[in-house]
């Protein structure tokens, strides 16, 4: 393990300033598009001015989010608010390259329009992420030479969408192909440079894996982070011969910084480490109706900021 250079009282960039931090929400904790039943009430102003109520300064693309730049634009401007990424659901692992190009465009293009910093590309082909009935066990899982050969198409891909104007932020994911820690190594040994990484502890602490080794090891390809932790309580009670990842979803396997079981103040320090800056997204998929989301808003947002400081971040609105 390289040695660590980064004290709690200054994180610096290589050009000797303070490293800066942006602070977003998904609003997943507002309303699921994965389970409507969670939140599907809860209207797209409610869940912008209750984010910008909390102190974030950026949000993530959502299922009730206008898809016309124009009026996404205007509504994002109305509270005060900034497109920091969203999901595109790939399928490059079973697609041909034409044919998934073709798919991402038109959120490519939005996304360059509306000045979004990435887009979250999750591998959803053979995924049973967002099936209810599907056991976690039974998750699909790819061969070494399945993964060198999706990392070279992931690789190629990656290169296509900067050279447009909007590069991809690769997601590690429970129940999908990429999930576990080894999942990760190997895709990103099989993959060039080009694609980059979006770092999840909750899903990499879901799936067994190390978080901080995660960065020790790939820090120089991470371009985006969710902070998500993780109910320890909920985590190792889980069955994943029987149970869903959404039924995790609903037990509250998610949760915000600082109310889960994962070490944000080291999280930080190690990011700091490795150099990276730009925008951390609060993320946690919770029942609304158990988990209110302004609360959990405002609380994770509380203790993310106190980690990102304590590392040495200047938390910046730029």
């Amino acid at each position: 393990m390289r040695a660590r250079t980064t004290t709690i009282s200054a994180a610096v960039n290589a050009w000797g300033c303070s490293m800066q931090a942006k602070l977003a929400i998904a609003p997943i904790g507002w309303t699921n598009d994965d389970m409507p039943e969670l939140g599907g009430g809860t209207s797209l102003a409610t869940c912008l001015s209750e984010a910008r109520q909390a102190g974030y300064r950026g949000v993530e693309m959502g299922g009730k989010f206008p898809r016309a730049a124009d009026e996404l634009k205007a509504v994002l401007d109305l509270h005060g608010l900034r497109l920091a990424g969203g999901w595109y659901s790939g399928t490059l692992l079973d697609n041909d390259m034409a044919a998934e190009q073709s798919r991402i465009t038109p959120q490519l293009e939005l996304f360059k329009t509306v000045g979004a910093p990435c887009i979250v590309y999750g591998e959803t082909a053979g995924s049973i992420q967002g099936d209810r009935g599907a056991p976690i066990a039974t998750r699909r899982r790819l061969d070494g030479g399945t993964i060198r050969d999706y990392g070279r198409r992931m690789t190629d891909f990656a290169e296509w969408c900067a050279d447009q104007g909007m590069p991809i932020a690769y997601h590690h994911h429970m129940c999908a192909p990429i999930e576990t820690e080894a999942d990760l190594d190997a895709l990103m040994a099989a993959s060039g440079p080009a694609l980059r990484l979006l770092f999840d502890p909750g899903h990499m602490a879901f799936a067994g894996g190390d978080p901080l080794r995660i960065i020790d090891r790939h820090g120089d390809r991470i371009s985006h982070v969710h902070a998500k932790d993780v109910r320890a309580k909920v985590l190792t009670g889980l069955d994943r011969d029987r149970e869903s990842f959404l039924d995790a979803v609903l037990k509250g396997v998610f949760t915000v910084p600082g109310d889960g079981m994962l070490d944000f103040h080291a999280i930080a320090r190690r990011l700091a480490d490795a150099g990276y800056e730009g925008w951390f997204v609060v993320e946690a998929e919770q029942d609304p109706s158990l988990a209110p989301p302004l609360d959990y808003a405002i609380e994770g947002r509380a203790a993310l900021s106190a980690a990102l400081q304590a590392a040495g971040y200047r938390i910046t609105d730029d």
